[in-house]
């Protein structure tokens, strides 16, 4: 027969016990239900486990304590070097107390010489110690208490931390219940709050130090609420037991424990709080017929007041579409659209704002597009249906160099006019004074010639004529690209191609107006041209068409140019920010090409299509432009006058050689109100 070392048997009987029976833990162990066979939980005093599963260590009953420990003990203490070894627990804790906001007392978890604390005292002791031993070094406990009264006795800091405590209840140290969230950012805790709080306590032998950290949630925050400096060889024995203990005093509370996991020399496994038991619901409380009556009443009461204030708010924002409404495109927006899209109008999301309104950033909730919306009052239905009639026309021009109007509303009184959002603002903010930023000369021809782009799809690519009657630098706004879109239509005047323009009133901006506008009343394709030459003109040289602080040489860009051109030293012009870096045949071009579309002749002035073909070399650029003529601005003022009405650079004047700090028709540009020097950036 088969003989079997007897040894062998034994050691196979052993290896059997160990894996069949959940009681024999050599460095650890995990809880996420207290409530199975072979727990290996030792309770005391009214500590109970629950039939879900967790452990209620207390109830609402005055000066009790409860305990629950693990049965076994660890060994904590290298038994050769008499060092402590490192050890790691996360346990889930609620604290439900008998009255919100008045704790009683609180629970600690402790490592212990003893699981056997039927000397301890309930109260402030928190079921640790009693009066004999605070303080004693032959205690041996090392806990971490989360403590919801203030006990002056033992200089607690509030009714809401949480302490290391070292053979006292006076803790060692001490913070006010708090975690870390992603940001890092401390966030107060409420330990009485009812809720299921996650906690790790944390040392390591080798940087004798103490963490103590607290999380709402299943992930542990990266920053611990408490750490602390300590050996704690001199304080632990060989073995030594791990538990929880709480305790009531005058008012109670319950204290539960929902989850618990313990590691010797390593990490304590992660608990998730989805796995664990559901804290208990409160205690039903039978109420009389006259409280519940009053608890109906109050109901029906708010539900009545609810619904009056969404009835009042439906009816004050409702959209009336009116017949007439329904032929106008393009995409006609919700109000409640777009007031989701600017976060309800608020001042954060402010751009600017003018005479007609205010614009707004806006995000587009489904498309996630970014907006500007301009939001202008308007109380005459007669003229906001001319408006919106108006738009109806603009609002179907496309092309990459003109601001695209990509939908409206009309609320009551209110009108909401929705564009492309121009990240970078007009171009005004990148040529005078102290820009933003320098532009290269690369990137100021291709605004250049974006622009030029845009004016020639108005006079020549659409199904009519649009003159556009204030081109500056101003209306030029750039995308994240720095690519120029013209905007701001407010001004334009729409005609069939082969008519003439009706007379209207003489509108446009001091040192853009052609010379003609104040004869005739009549805005044609040459008076847009008169102004891009002047916008030329000011790209190349970074200043304005008339500077009221130059001297009479230099106060008229143009003249200033004509003349220093006539002398040869047409390279002085050219924008000092520049450095001399730009491409010489270049700038020449463009200089002549802004004298030449500043012509006081318009019949001298070329067409747009002849101006992109300079722009793109098809054709050369003759060699003497004609003098444009002597620059008087339009309207006959002579220099004293052009100085002071330069100093109101950046408005729009009007009919009659009257001049006017506001517009008079409503601008329909998104930006119009929002870059020029009258609004604050």
């Amino acid at each position: 027969m088969l003989q079997i070392p007897i040894e062998m048997v034994s050691l196979c009987l052993l290896l059997l016990c160990f894996l069949i029976s959940p009681s024999i833990q050599l460095d650890g162990f995990t809880y996420t239900r207290f409530n199975q066979p072979n727990n290996n939980i030792t309770l005391s005093g009214v500590a109970e486990v629950s039939q879900n599963g967790f452990i209620q260590l207390t109830n609402e009953t005055s000066r009790l304590m409860g305990h629950a420990f693990y049965s076994s003990p660890f060994q904590f203490k290298n038994s050769t070097t008499g060092t402590a070894f490192s050890f790691s627990t996360c346990f889930a804790l609620s604290i439900v107390p008998e009255y919100p906001k008045l704790g009683g007392h609180g629970l600690a978890f402790t490592i212990s010489q003893s699981n056997d604390l039927s000397t301890a005292l309930p109260s402030q002791y928190l079921g640790l110690l009693n009066a004999t031993d605070v303080g004693n070094f032959s205690n041996h406990i090392f806990a971490v208490e989360f403590d919801t009264v203030q006990d002056f006795e033992f200089g607690d800091i509030n009714d809401n931390h949480v302490g290391v405590n070292i053979n006292s209840l006076r803790s060692n140290m001490s913070a006010a219940a708090a975690y870390f969230d992603d940001d890092l950012v401390k966030q107060d805790l409420n330990l009485k709050c009812g809720k299921v709080i996650l906690a790790w306590v944390e040392y390591d032998s080798v940087k004798n130090l103490v963490n103590v950290t607290l999380s709402r949630s299943s992930l542990k925050p990266k920053l611990p609420l408490l750490s602390y400096h300590i050996d704690l060889s001199p304080f632990l024995k060989e073995n030594m037991y791990v538990g929880f203990s709480a305790s009531t005093g005058l008012l109670a509370s319950s204290h539960y424990i929902f989850g618990w996991s313990f590691k010797l020399n390593g990490e304590a496994k992660f608990l998730d709080l989805d796995s664990l038991p559901l804290l208990p619901g409160p205690k039903k409380k039978h109420t009389g017929l006259i409280l519940a009556i009053s608890i109906i009443a109050v109901i029906f009461t708010l539900i009545s007041i609810l619904v009056g204030i969404y009835l009042i708010k439906k009816f004050k924002n409702a959209d009336v579409i009116e017949s007439w409404e329904l032929e106008v495109g393009p995409h006609r927006y919700s109000y409640q659209e777009l007031k989701q899209a600017t976060r309800g109008f608020k001042d954060s999301e402010l751009l600017g704002f003018g005479g007609f309104g205010k614009v707004y950033k806006g995000v587009l909730q489904n498309s996630k597009m970014e907006i500007a919306v301009k939001r202008i009052s308007h109380e005459s239905k007669q003229g906001l249906r001319e408006f919106v009639s108006e738009i109806s026309s603009i609002g179907r021009l496309r092309h990459r160099n003109l601001v695209q109007l990509v939908g409206w509303c009309r609320r009551r009184g209110d009108l909401l006019l929705v564009y492309d959002f121009m990240p970078n603002g007009s171009l005004d903010n990148f040529l005078f004074d102290k820009p933003r930023m320098v532009l290269s000369w690369e990137q100021r021809f291709k605004i250049i010639k974006g622009v030029a782009s845009g004016l020639l799809y108005l006079h020549e690519g659409y199904e009519q004529v649009v003159v556009h009657r204030d081109v500056k630098a101003s209306n030029v706004l750039l995308d994240g690209e720095l690519n120029a879109k013209l905007g701001d239509f407010g001004l334009a005047r729409l005609y069939e191609h082969g008519s003439n323009p009706c007379t209207t009133r003489v509108v446009g901006t001091l040192g853009y107006l052609a010379p003609e506008l104040p004869r005739t009343g009549r805005a044609t394709e040459k008076s847009d041209i008169f102004a891009f030459g002047a916008l030329l003109l000011e790209v190349v040289c970074g200043r304005r068409p008339i500077e009221s602080k130059a001297g009479p040489e230099e106060l008229v860009l143009v003249d200033m140019v004509w003349n220093k051109m006539r002398e040869g030293k047409t390279l002085d012009v050219i924008d000092k920010r520049l450095k001399g870096e730009f491409n010489e045949p270049e700038v020449v071009m463009v200089l002549k090409l802004g004298l030449m579309c500043s012509n006081n002749e318009a019949l001298a002035r070329p067409s747009m299509r002849q101006v992109m073909s300079y722009l793109e070399g098809e054709i050369e650029m003759p060699d003497a432009p004609m003098a444009p003529g002597v620059y008087n601005g339009g309207f006959g003022f002579d220099e004293n006058e052009l100085h002071s009405l330069a100093s109101s650079r950046g408005h729009t004047y009007l009919a009659n050689g009257d001049v006017d700090g506001t517009f008079v028709s409503i601008s329909t540009a998104p930006m119009s109100c929002l870059f020029t020097d009258e609004v604050p950036r």
